[in-house]
Parts: C-alpha cells; sequence; structure tokens
C-alpha cells in the first residue's frame, strides 16, 4: 500500500509538472516585438475584403472563356411537323406531265452550324473591357485597404503613447517615492508632521492608479490589433518606433488615382465597342436535314437536304446612335477628370496642413525640451530644500507635478508629431 501511495505521488508531481510548463508556456505565447510595417502586411493579410482579389480573378477568367466560345462553331437542331389547311396545285394541265399535290402534313428536321470568321473586333473589345472591369474592381480593394492601414496607424501609435505614459508615470512615481523616503525620516525624527507624509502617499497611490489605468489601456488596444492582425500579441510587446523622416519626393501615389484611370480606361474601351459594334459580320453556315418536302417542294417525299454558303450582316440602326453614345461616354470621362482634380487638390491641401503641423509641432517639442530642463532644476533644488525643511511635502509635490505636466506635454507633441509625419507620407501613398 505504501509502494502505491508513492506511486501515484509520483504521478501527481509529473502531471503537476506537466500543466506548470503548459501554462508558463501558455504565458510566453505572444508575439514580441512588431513593426508598423508588419502590422500593416498583416492587417491586409487578414482583411476579408482581401479575397475579393481572387475572386475578381476568377470573374475574368470566366467571362474571358466565354467570350472565347463566339469564335467556336454553333450548333443547333430544330424539328418540326405540321398540317396546313391547304397546299400549292397547278390547276393548268401540262401536256405530258401530272404534277402530285403535296400533302397537307409536312415534316422538317435540321441541324443548323453557323461559323463566325469576322465579328468586326466585338469580341476583342469586350475581352479588354472585362480586363478592365477586374483592374477597376481590384483598384477599389486597393482603395479600402489603404483605409485599414490607417486605422492600423491609429492604434499603433495610441500604443506608442501609452508607452511613453507608463514611462513618464514611473519617473513621477520615482520622485514621490524619494520624498516619500526623506519626509519620513524626518517624522521619526519628529522634525515634520505626519501628514506632510500623507499627503506624498496619497500622491502615490495616484500614480499607481495612473499605471494601472495606462496598463489597462495599452492591454485593450493590442486585444483589438490582435484581432486586426489575426496574431497573438504579447501583452508586453514591444512596438519599434515608425521611420520618422520624411521623403523628399512629393509625387502622390495613392490607390485612388489608379482607380479614377482604370474608370477612365474602361469608359475609353466602350467606345471602341460601340464602333465595333457598328461594323459588318461574316460567317460561314451550313444546313442539312431530313424532311418532307425537302428543297425540292414537287417531290412529296421524305428526303435528305443540305445548304451551306456565306453569311454576311451589317446592322445600321446603331449609327443613327453612335456619335452621341460615344459623346455620353466623354461627358463621363470629364465627369472622372474633374473628380480627379477635386480629389488631388483636396490631398495637396491635406499635405500642406500636415506640413504646417509637422513644423508646429517640431517647434513645440524643442520648447517642451527646454521647460523640462528648468523644471528639473526646479524639482532637484526643491527636493534640496525638503531635505532641509525648507519647504513642505505639498511644496515639493507642487514642483513634481510641474515637471510631470510638462513632460506629458512633451510626450503627446512628440506623438502627435510621429503622426503627423505618418499622416504626410500616408496621405503621399508611400506608407
Amino acid at each position: 500500500m505504501q509502494q502505491l501511495i508513492i506511486c501515484i505521488s509520483k504521478w501527481i508531481k509529473l502531471v503537476l509538472c506537466f500543466l506548470f510548463l503548459l501554462i508558463a508556456d501558455a504565458r510566453g505565447q505572444g508575439i514580441e516585438k512588431l513593426s508598423l510595417e508588419q502590422a500593416h502586411a498583416w492587417a491586409i493579410e487578414n482583411y476579408p475584403e482581401i479575397k475579393q482579389k481572387d475572386l475578381i480573378n476568377q470573374t475574368l477568367n470566366l467571362n474571358v472563356k466565354n467570350l472565347d466560345t463566339y469564335f467556336l462553331p454553333q450548333l443547333s437542331f430544330n424539328g418540326q411537323g405540321t398540317y396546313q389547311s391547304d397546299v400549292t396545285t397547278i390547276s393548268v394541265p401540262v401536256p405530258g406531265f401530272t404534277f402530285q399535290p403535296l400533302d397537307k402534313d409536312q415534316y422538317k428536321f435540321t441541324a443548323d452550324v453557323n461559323q463566325s470568321i469576322f465579328d468586326g473586333g466585338a469580341v476583342k473589345q469586350q475581352k479588354n473591357i472585362q480586363q478592365l472591369n477586374a483592374v477597376s474592381e481590384q483598384q477599389k480593394v486597393e482603395v479600402d485597404l489603404y483605409q485599414v492601414k490607417n486605422r492600423i496607424n491609429q492604434l499603433y501609435l495610441n500604443v506608442l503613447f501609452q508607452d511613453e505614459q507608463l514611462k513618464q508615470n514611473a519617473i513621477s512615481l520615482n520622485d514621490i517615492e524619494t520624498g516619500i523616503k526623506t519626509v519620513n525620516a524626518r517624522v521619526e525624527n519628529g522634525t515634520v508632521l505626519r501628514s506632510n507624509l500623507q499627503v506624498l502617499q496619497a500622491q502615490q497611490l495616484q500614480a499607481q492608479q495612473r499605471a494601472i489605468e495606462i496598463k489597462n489601456a495599452r492591454k485593450s488596444i493590442i486585444a483589438s490589433l490582435s484581432i486586426l492582425l489575426n496574431k497573438q500579441l504579447a501583452e508586453d510587446v514591444q512596438l519599434e518606433l515608425p521611420l520618422s523622416e520624411i521623403k523628399a519626393d512629393t509625387v502622390i501615389t495613392r490607390p485612388e488615382l489608379k482607380l479614377f484611370t482604370a474608370r477612365s480606361d474602361q469608359l475609353e474601351a466602350q467606345k471602341n465597342l460601340i464602333s465595333a459594334n457598328n461594323l459588318p459580320r461574316a460567317s460561314l453556315f451550313a444546313q442539312g436535314g431530313y424532311g418532307k418536302p425537302g428543297y425540292n417542294f414537287l417531290k412529296n417525299e421524305f428526303v435528305w437536304f443540305y445548304m451551306a454558303g456565306v453569311k454576311l450582316n451589317w446592322p445600321l440602326n446603331g449609327l443613327y446612335t453612335q456619335k452621341r453614345n460615344k459623346e455620353l461616354i466623354n461627358v463621363n470621362k470629364r465627369t472622372i477628370d474633374i473628380q480627379k482634380e477635386t480629389f488631388l487638390l483636396n490631398t495637396r491641401t491635406d499635405l500642406s496642413q500636415q506640413q504646417s503641423d509637422i513644423e508646429r509641432l517640431t517647434e513645440l517639442a524643442e520648447s517642451d525640451k527646454a521647460i523640462i530642463d528648468l523644471r528639473e532644476k526646479v524639482t532637484a533644488a526643491s527636493k534640496a530644500q525638503l531635505e532641509n525643511g525648507v519647504i513642505t511635502a505639498n511644496d515639493y509635490l507642487r514642483e513634481i507635478n510641474a515637471e510631470d505636466q510638462a513632460k506629458q506635454l512633451l510626450i503627446i507633441h512628440q506623438i502627435q508629431l510621429l503622426q503627423a509625419k505618418i499622416n504626410y507620407q500616408s496621405t503621399l501613398g508611400k506608407l
């Protein structure tokens, strides 16, 4: 019995060790480092609309294959049986000839074959239109994916902001703790009232609460990023600072521009199709069959028959509206050109505003650094004064808060500056 208990105990230990390893592994799972470029790539890869690209290509291939059948032989089978009230008769007697009237019941079974040999280029233009339609649909997807990148940018920068807030809160908390140690020693010596210590302790608790709020906010944002990227990000994932330098290139390469071009090309292809539809068409045809009567209506019996030839068809009714239809397309093209000009104007306006924001925020950040330098000197002097009993804990805390606010403002301006630079690159279509 004792050996059995020992054996069971060993098994329990093994199971507990295994569970411990599983829990440790689960905690260690998750991506620990992430860049903005990688976040963009994963977000686009995971976004459901990206699947439309394959569907668009499949649709294009099927439509083109359907158009290819136009130049395949077109085969049809027909059959009919009729009974008519009267038939053609010859009432004038012809010497040496006796005419046998046709039966009133007649039958015909035929097979018809048509082979197009010239269509005026209509099929070629329809294929071109299908390809341009696919290009346009693909560009619509690209425009939507561009918006996904902007959403990732916002979340990514928000995490960086929380990280900087957390760092600054830790610095502020460290200054408070230093003050607590100094005041606590004076309280124990009986040279300072305990209320001075309690003021600092209350501020310490507030700073600790602030840290909890920041960590929870960061955790929530990371969870949202994980969903959009379809990747498990570690709670403490480290985000790389995006490249903040602005490239000298100011050429706009947004996906919307390619969409405007694709739509314009679609309309131009429709003009070519209108011209092709108004050209003559030529085809070969053949008909063979069995019936009563055949092509010789004087022969009142079932016979085999056939006919073959060349067919020319030239529909002229389209010429009446061809000019106006093309003019309508030109009007639509001019509408697209206006939309493109409006888009470029708005984009250049945004770029100008973003450039101004970058210059303004750069100056503010430099000014913040100068203010912080002065605030740090004041705080250092206050710390010495607190140690010597010249000022109270409230006075010291006021200087700490002033320095903290200055550093918080610098963090805000730095993140805003980074966001402005990223927005500038994104507006250009470079990011």
